[in-house]
């Protein structure tokens, strides 16, 4: 029996979710996944279907792509060793490369480009840091000049700043 393969799930299969055509729809992931009740349109087995049967619109604007915490439960109960986090990600990864991106991921992003870290250590934060006898920035690099500059490079050299401001 030839299984058809649609150009779309062969562009999620180009952005490294090739494992979506092991799917066989047993519903384990959505089973598992603990963001699923909070999921308000299609579940991980909702997505890995649409996927399946070529659905692009479908697939790609919902928001259960970004519901999704990356915490790898569907993968460890999936018994078709589907990689589903892959998948969304390959989905996401789409979604991005088109100009768009979900609003909260976009401030992570900006607060990881401006501080090097994605959480903003704001005033509130030292003060806590300090009342646990700790420095009022952590050792990353919002604390090392030199790490900052060469995470900047990075930014720089990946064009992360454009993608997330398109």
């Amino acid at each position: 029996m030839k299984k058809e393969i649609s150009e779309f799930t062969e562009e999620l299969a180009a952005n490294g979710g090739s494992s979506a055509t092991l799917c066989y729809q047993c519903g384990t992931c959505t089973l598992k996944c603990p963001s699923a009740k909070l999921m308000t349109s299609l579940r991980p087995a909702h997505l890995m279907r649409a996927s399946l049967l070529g659905l692009k619109d479908e697939a790609l604007n919902v928001d259960a792509l970004w519901q999704c915490t990356t915490c790898y439960t569907c993968v460890e109960w999936c018994p078709s060793n589907v990689q589903v986090v892959d998948v969304i990600t390959a989905l996401r990864n789409i979604i991005v490369a088109n100009g768009d991106l979900y609003e909260n991921h976009k401030k992570v992003a900006q607060s990881l480009i401006k501080n090097g870290h994605t959480v903003e250590n704001n005033d509130k934060i030292k003060v806590l840091r300090k009342g646990l006898g700790l420095p009022e920035n952590p050792e990353t690099v919002m604390d090392n000049a030199a790490a900052k500059a060469d995470f900047d490079k990075v930014i720089n050299l990946t064009k992360f700043t454009e993608l997330v401001n398109q």
